[in-house]
C-alpha cells in the first residue's frame, strides 16, 4: 500500500468516526424532541378534550425557521423536507393525524398529501373530491388534500364548486411540481403500443410532445393517473402517463421522463378541514363572495382591496347554484383576515356583497 493509499485511508476513517458521532447526537436530539412532544401532548389533554394537535402555523414557522437557519450544503427545501418527517414522527406520538386524499393510491394528491403532512399521517385514499369534503364534514378524518388549480390547465371547478355547500375551512395549501412519465408493464410490446392512458388534463400537459412522438396512437383519458398506471398492467399494447409513486406502486418501467409540455407545469392543493388558523407570519387568505346583478358591481367588489393595500392573487368566476346568470367570485389575497387593514376590506366587500364567506386564512405554502 503506497503512502498516499494509507494517509487517504486515514482521512476516510477520521470522517467516518466523525459522521458515527454527528449521528449519535442527531439521533439523540431528535428522541429528546419527540419527548418533548409527547409532554405537550400531556399538556393538551390536561387542558381538554377537544385540543388541537396539529397546528399548521406552528408547522410553518418552524419549517420556515429551518430554511432561515439552513447554511448548506443542503438546499433550504431539502433542510424543510428532514424537519416535515421529524415533526410528521413527533406528531404521530402525540395523535396520529388523518388525512382523506383524492385516489386512488399513487396519484399526484397522495404525493401531494405526503408532502404536507410526512409519511407518519394516516392517509385515506378516496374516489371523489366530494367523498373527501364528506369525510372531512363527517369528522372521519381530520383533514382532506385536493386539487385546486394547475399552472397550464387552470382552476379545478369541482373543487370550488364543493365550497358554495360546505361549511369546511381551508387550513393551508400545497404546491407540486408535476412531472408526467410514460410507462409501461413488462409485457409491453413498445414497438407495439397503440393507446396511452391517463388523465385528461395529464394529456392536455402532454400534448405536443404527444403529437410529436405518437401522434397515430390513441389517447384514453381515465379518472386518475394511477388509474391509468394499473390498466397497462395487463396490456401489452397499452402504455400509461402518471408520475413517480405511480410507477413505483404499480412496478411499471419509465419509458420516457419528463414529457409534459411546459417544465414549470406545478398544481397547488388545498388541506381542508374545520378548525380556523391564527397567523404563522405569512398566510394567505381565501374568499367566496356573491354579488348582486347590477352595474358596477365587479368594481365594488374589487375596490375596497385596492383602497386597503391587500394584494390579490387570484379571482375566478363561477355560476352560482343559487340562480341563472348570477355569479360567485373566488378571491384570493395575501395576509391574514385578523389583519386590521383586511378586516376594514372584508367589511366593506360584506357591505355591498350579496352574500360573503371566509374560506379561510393560512399559512403560504412552504415546502
Amino acid at each position: 500500500m503506497s503512502e498516499q493509499q494509507e494517509h487517504s485511508d486515514q482521512q476516510l476513517a477520521q470522517l467516518r468516526d466523525r459522521i458515527d458521532q454527528i449521528d449519535g447526537e442527531i439521533a439523540r436530539l431528535i428522541s429528546e424532541r419527540a419527548e418533548c412532544a409527547l409532554q405537550v401532548a400531556e399538556v393538551k389533554k390536561a387542558n381538554g378534550q377537544n385540543a388541537l394537535y396539529y397546528r399548521p402555523e406552528r408547522e410553518a414557522q418552524v419549517l420556515r425557521r429551518a430554511m432561515e437557519r439552513n447554511q448548506g450544503p443542503l438546499t433550504d427545501e431539502e433542510m424543510a423536507r428532514l424537519f416535515r418527517e421529524i415533526m410528521s414522527a413527533c406528531l404521530a406520538l402525540e395523535e396520529p393525524v388523518k388525512v382523506a386524499y383524492l385516489g386512488p393510491e399513487g396519484t399526484f394528491t397522495q404525493q401531494a398529501a405526503l408532502k404536507h403532512f410526512g409519511n407518519s399521517a394516516q392517509s385515506r385514499p378516496l374516489a371523489a373530491i366530494d367523498e373527501v369534503f364528506r369525510e372531512v364534514e363527517a369528522g372521519a378524518v381530520n383533514y382532506g388534500v385536493v386539487p385546486v388549480e394547475n399552472s397550464t390547465e387552470g382552476v379545478i371547478n369541482h373543487t370550488l364548486d364543493n365550497f358554495m355547500t360546505s361549511n369546511l375551512l381551508i387550513c393551508g395549501e400545497v404546491e407540486l411540481r408535476i412531472h408526467h412519465h410514460l410507462m409501461i408493464s413488462e409485457i409491453t410490446r413498445p414497438e407495439a403500443i397503440t393507446r396511452i392512458y391517463s388523465h385528461a388534463q395529464s394529456l392536455a400537459q402532454c400534448r405536443k410532445w404527444l403529437d410529436s412522438h405518437y401522434p397515430n396512437v390513441e389517447r384514453v383519458a381515465v379518472a386518475s393517473n394511477a388509474e391509468a398506471a394499473k390498466r397497462v398492467k395487463g396490456e401489452w399494447n397499452a402504455a400509461a402517463i402518471a408520475g413517480d409513486m405511480a410507477a413505483d406502486l404499480y412496478g411499471l418501467k419509465v419509458l420516457a421522463e419528463k414529457i409534459e409540455d411546459r417544465p414549470d407545469n406545478s398544481t397547488r392543493f388545498l388541506i381542508i378541514g374545520s378548525q380556523a388558523v391564527p397567523p404563522s407570519g405569512d398566510d394567505k387568505t381565501s374568499l367566496m363572495v356573491s354579488m348582486r346583478n347590477e352595474p358596477g358591481a365587479l368594481h365594488d367588489l374589487l375596490e375596497p382591496f385596492r383602497r386597503h393595500s391587500v394584494d390579490l392573487t387570484r379571482v375566478e368566476t363561477r355560476p352560482s347554484q343559487s340562480g341563472n346568470w348570477t355569479y360567485v367570485f373566488f378571491i384570493d389575497f395575501v395576509g391574514h383576515r385578523d389583519t386590521p387593514d383586511i378586516a376594514k376590506a372584508l367589511g366593506e366587500v360584506g357591505a355591498c356583497a350579496s352574500d360573503m364567506k371566509v374560506l379561510g386564512s393560512y399559512p403560504r405554502g412552504v415546502l
